[in-house]
């Protein structure tokens, strides 16, 4: 049975998933603003929810720091950038390729 983590490399702007501390998979991320920086530290996904509207695109994967998740875009070319109020940033595919593998409680790291 997999035991799946996530890391976010903040400085790389991608995000890994490990299997038994392997990564098996790499996304590219868009993050924090300067102004408003996603939070390094460690982290659950508490839910998820499809289709949320708004920026979020097709996925939101809420964390147990309020008012922070993993989620969709309805702006693909703001992927890699420096683009959101904190939250981390996948392209549409991605996030919901990334939620059918990880079940909420899965952690997540975020490191500078």
């Amino acid at each position: 049975m997999p035991a799946y983590r996530i890391i976010v490399d903040l400085s790389d702007r991608q995000l890994y998933l490990l299997d038994n501390n392997i990564v098996v998979r790499g996304f590219p991320v868009g993050i924090g603003r300067m102004v408003t920086q996603t939070p390094s530290g460690d982290y659950i996904i508490i839910n998820k929810q499809p289709n949320p509207g708004g920026p979020f695109g097709v996925l939101w994967m809420g964390l147990s720091k309020p008012h922070y998740g993993i989620h969709g875009t309805n702006d693909p070319s703001s992927i890699g950038g420096l683009v959101s109020h904190g939250c981390i940033r996948m392209y549409n595919e991605d996030v919901l390729q990334l939620s059918r593998l990880v079940p909420i409680h899965t952690r997540v790291t975020i490191r500078p």
